[in-house]
């Protein structure tokens, strides 16, 4: 029996086991849901071992665990690590949501589902893919799975775990399924990720708030501050005004440049979708240029005061702001968000005093060869399963783990995975595409096969 053979005749079962991991809410960033994910953790490691690796197990970190599986039957063949998460993010507003997150449910070819796309889904696809190697006879590599919980949270427990688990995690390749596609007829290879740092800070003016009409004119309101503050951020022709945010930066290439006009771009049809006349940033920049090959900083929220409904004359005692700056290769997190807090402090107006703190460590940004194995491998499974070769591109957003899996395994991971991006990952009615799922399993079972080779 072929690996394909298996995969469709446990079809039905593959997808409603895909449903019960679903139903986990494992939700990282929530105190209150660490039951659920230690629950999730502990379904996936028996999973491994139901698909037939020889170990697998939940291991302890300093955060939520991790879920380790390996099948290593071939000592003198490479072994390939795949990375992945099992946590998923948070459900709120569920008067959004047409259908309760955490009840996976059918919808047009759809599984909607909180963590359904992001990235339940591509672990499950993964995992399948490898069972139906293993009862086939047919994986010809050893194989390995670190499959962690607090990617959401940005990660904060995992690189000392492989630091301390370097020998455990040996490998010769790895995967990293926590990507995706263009679209559902054209393929996507992701050669890097930008880095991310951040920041929160309040700004506090009067000891308790105070009545607009007593005390208006009289003293610094907060929000009028933060304003300010906030516009000192950016020149007017789209560029960080923080002094030194580019002192690190590479010029684009003029033969980057030219790879970035090859990306398939409709800009009159992006527009419409977002409901925009124009898109805006740093001139002299194209869009993808903008948006993954140039650093970025960015108010993800701002407030304060009174936001109820109705009137409320008040001048309130603090306004609070939240920023993330996304950078590219050579800038470091650290220093990057000292430069942000020292541009904020000598930019602060009068009547507030300034109060920092750090969101998260950071993550450095991620580059690799569009040359390396793995990418040809990728490359090449890619144009035969949709028939068409592979958009190459670099991804504006960040997954902090790549730059630490290459500082720590030593080898560059090959992105690879099948999520799109309109399946509203981090928001509410967030589904997977069974078409994608399908996919992903036929993917990953070539994308092995022919690196055995």
């Amino acid at each position: 029996m072929s690996w394909k053979t298996y995969l469709e005749q446990h079809q039905s079962a593959h997808l409603a086991q895909f449903r019960d991991f679903l139903a986990i809410p494992s939700i990282s960033a929530q105190p209150a849901r660490s039951e659920d994910v230690q629950r999730a953790a502990q379904w996936l490691a028996a999973r491994f071992q139901q698909a037939g690796f020889w170990q697998s197990g939940v291991l302890s970190t300093a955060g939520h665990p991790v879920v380790y599986a390996e099948h290593c039957p071939y000592p003198a063949r490479p072994t390939v690590l795949f990375y992945g998460h099992y946590d998923v993010q948070p459900a709120d507003n569920p008067e959004r949501w047409n259908s309760p997150p955490f009840e996976p449910t059918l919808v047009d070819g759809r599984v909607v589902a909180r963590g359904a796309s992001d990235m339940k889904g591509q672990v499950m696809a993964f995992l399948l893919a490898a069972e139906a190697l293993i009862a086939s006879n047919s994986l010809n590599l050893n194989l390995k799975a670190l499959i962690e919980g607090e990617e959401e949270i940005s990660s904060p427990s995992l690189p000392a775990f492989i630091q301390q688990n370097q020998e455990r995690l040996r490998c010769d390749l790895i995967i990293n399924g926590d990507s995706g596609q263009l679209s559902e007829t054209t393929p996507l290879l992701g050669l890097g990720v930008r880095g991310i740092c951040a920041l929160e800070f309040d700004l506090v003016g009067p000891s308790h708030d105070l009545h607009s009409g007593t005390w208006g004119g009289g003293l610094q309101n907060p929000l009028h501050a933060m304003a300010e503050l906030v516009a000192s951020l950016h020149n007017p022709d789209g560029s960080v005004a923080v002094k030194g945010f580019y002192d690190e930066v590479e010029p684009l290439s003029p033969t980057l440049r030219e790879w970035y006009r090859q990306i398939p771009w409709d800009e009159a049809a992006e527009l419409k979708k977002l409901g925009l006349q124009e898109f805006y940033g740093e001139a002299g920049y194209a869009h993808w240029e903008r948006t993954t090959g140039r650093p970025t900083l960015e108010i993800n929220g701002m407030w304060g005061g009174y936001t109820g409904p109705g009137g409320m004359t008040v001048i309130p005692s603090t306004a609070h702001a939240k920023i993330t700056c996304r950078l590219v290769p050579h800038q470091n997190p650290e220093k990057m968000v000292a430069l942000v807090r020292a541009h904020l402090e000598q930019h602060l107006p009068r009547g507030v005093r300034l109060q920092v703190r750090t969101k998260e460590a950071g993550a450095f940004a991620f580059r690799m060869s569009a040359d390396h194995p793995g990418c040809v491998a990728a490359r090449e499974v890619l144009a035969e399963l949709y028939g068409v070769p592979p958009v190459e591109v670099m991804f504006g957003g960040s997954v902090p783990i790549l730059a630490t899996l290459k500082q720590l395994l030593g080898h560059d991971p090959v992105s690879f995975g099948f999520g799109l991006e309109d399946e509203l990952i981090h928001s509410p009615n967030e589904f997977f595409r069974l078409s994608s799922f399908e996919k992903g399993k036929q993917g990953y079972a070539m994308l092995l096969g022919r690196l055995a080779q």
